[in-house]
């Protein structure tokens, strides 16, 4: 059965889950309407850095991110200019750790939603004297909004599910950083099977119905 440290775990994952969803959300709208709207030569290049996380091995991103935000960092420098201290090892720097890793999942849905909307609905809103602002927040969010959807359910859930990138930036530290993966990760390496079965299984039935939610929505829009 599960204790009281498997129960911290949880709750840490579903924090964290939560922080970076609502932060990707907030300041991933606006680089997906950029993406979605701009002929910039730089919309190429930008794309692929979001899109960077789909193919970078975890572990890499946590490397960089370790490296970056440490001591000798430039992040860590000015964190600690600041008097932020550093990010590693620290529940901020999971959140920072997942909303990179986790862009691309709430980014390129809400992107697909805002192209598929296409120019006449604007054109519209202009038409009828709307400022650029004034159709942004009454024309394409709401238009948009089956993107949002899928952007949240995605981030939350893979934010969930991440281990590498977490177990680099946070380690192992319980009440702090140590999440669902990595409390799996420690319960099979003490051999603690039964333990380990409980919180995998959960993780199982977990995504099986985000995923099953996801593609009821889905059908249900269609």
């Amino acid at each position: 059965m599960l204790d009281s440290d498997d129960f911290a775990a949880i709750r840490l994952t579903f924090e964290l889950a939560t922080v970076t969803t609502l932060l990707l959300l907030l300041l991933g709208t606006p680089l997906a309407w950029w993406l979605a709207r701009t002929r910039s030569r730089w919309r190429g290049p930008v794309g692929a850095v979001v899109a960077l996380p789909l193919v970078l091995p975890p572990t890499v991103l946590g490397f960089y991110l370790l490296i970056t935000m440490g001591p000798d960092g430039p992040i860590g420098h000015l964190t600690q200019s600041l008097g932020l201290g550093l990010l590693p090892f620290t529940f901020p720097g999971l959140v920072v750790a997942s909303f990179l890793y986790s862009l691309p999942f709430v980014v390129q849905p809400i992107q697909n939603a805002f192209e598929a909307m296409g120019e006449r609905p604007l054109e519209m809103a202009a038409t009828l004297r709307a400022s650029p602002l004034d159709a942004f927040f009454t024309v394409a969010i709401p238009l948009a909004k089956p993107g949002f959807w899928t952007a949240a359910i995605l981030g939350f859930a893979h934010t969930v599910g991440e281990f590498g990138v977490v177990l680099m930036m946070g380690g192992n530290i319980p009440g702090v950083t140590r999440v669902v993966s990595v409390q799996i990760y420690s319960r099979v390496e003490a051999m603690e099977y039964i333990q380990a079965h409980w919180l995998a299984g959960g993780m199982v039935f977990f995504s099986f119905f985000v995923l099953l939610a996801l593609q009821i929505f889905r059908r249900d829009r269609r």
